[in-house]
């Protein structure tokens, strides 16, 4: 690759109030978790605990459940519901035991045949020293890594926040969904506007600079759906965002069910090497 076609230019195509608000939406307190959508999108959960090394870690949904007919593994970000759940699952931020229980529960789905759900929601991988002592960048590293090599069908959505590696941890799947008015990067708007800026005020700027909107990573093949919501965000009518949750996911398996395994293994490989490969847009 050349210097050149390592350039990426993209025009904002939408002002920075608009992206900006969908920050706000992807963060406000009375967004559906998901625990909200594994009850309503499968039935029979059967929630399994703990890393078999360490503890568990509530900020990491993981399970067995039926999904249309079907059973299915379920790994997730759980931000919790009112303040003091929030506080007990550390906000979604989780330590490097909860991406080992997810690993493990994944690991689990592969030796049963089991498709897997994965839903995101994080404001990022929780950065305190203990997390840090017991493997943080490992674990999530590992995630990455045997991500790539489970053989069986993986369904990725981003239903909130979608945080840097803590998100990525739970992100590779052979196909990838957004809702509407989630968001996905490297680094927060506030993190980003500190480094570049040094002025937390700049927040809504660093916000639109990193095109972490869905319509933005849509348009640079990093998401392969957007799954649209209410007028005022999935808030406003959990039902129908569950329902239209709930055709998304049966879309994707139904165009990867068939695939045979081995190739499944190459398109999910090809797929993420290919983001690294950076399009000049004019």
């Amino acid at each position: 690759m050349t210097r050149k076609e390592a350039l990426v230019v993209v025009e904002r195509d939408e002002p920075v109030s608009a992206t900006w608000n969908r920050v706000l939406l992807a963060r406000a307190n009375d967004r559906p978790t998901a625990w909200d959508y594994v009850q309503r999108v499968c039935t029979n959960f059967i929630e399994l605990h703990g890393d078999r090394s360490f503890r568990d870690d509530p900020s990491i949904l993981a399970g067995l459940a039926s999904f249309e007919g079907r059973s299915v593994a379920i790994v997730a970000h759980f931000k919790g519901k009112s303040f003091k759940d929030r506080v007990q699952r550390n906000f979604g931020m989780a330590h490097p035991e909860g991406y080992r229980k997810a690993l493990r529960v994944m690991r689990l789905a592969e030796r049963f045949g089991l498709p897997i759900i994965s839903l995101i929601d994080t404001p990022g991988a929780y950065p305190g020293i203990e997390a840090e002592e017991r493997g943080q960048v490992e674990a999530i590293a590992r995630n990455i890594q045997e991500m790539f090599e489970i053989a069986v069908p993986i369904v990725v959505t981003i239903i909130g926040e979608g945080g840097s590696g803590g998100a990525l941890a739970l992100g590779v799947g052979d196909k990838v969904l957004m809702m509407e008015n989630s968001i996905y990067s490297v680094i927060s708007p506030e993190a980003c506007a500190a480094i570049l800026w040094n002025d937390p005020a700049m927040s809504a700027d660093a916000a639109a600079s990193l095109h972490l909107t869905a319509q933005h990573l849509r348009t640079l093949a990093i998401v392969d759906e957007i799954i649209p919501e209410p007028e005022g965000g999935a808030q406003k009518d959990l039902s129908k965002m569950s329902q239209a949750l709930k055709a998304s996911l049966l879309k994707a398996f139904e165009e990867i069910d068939a695939i045979p395994r081995e190739e499944l293994l190459a398109r999910r490989y090809a797929k993420f090497h290919e983001m690294v490969r950076f399009r000049l847009l004019s």
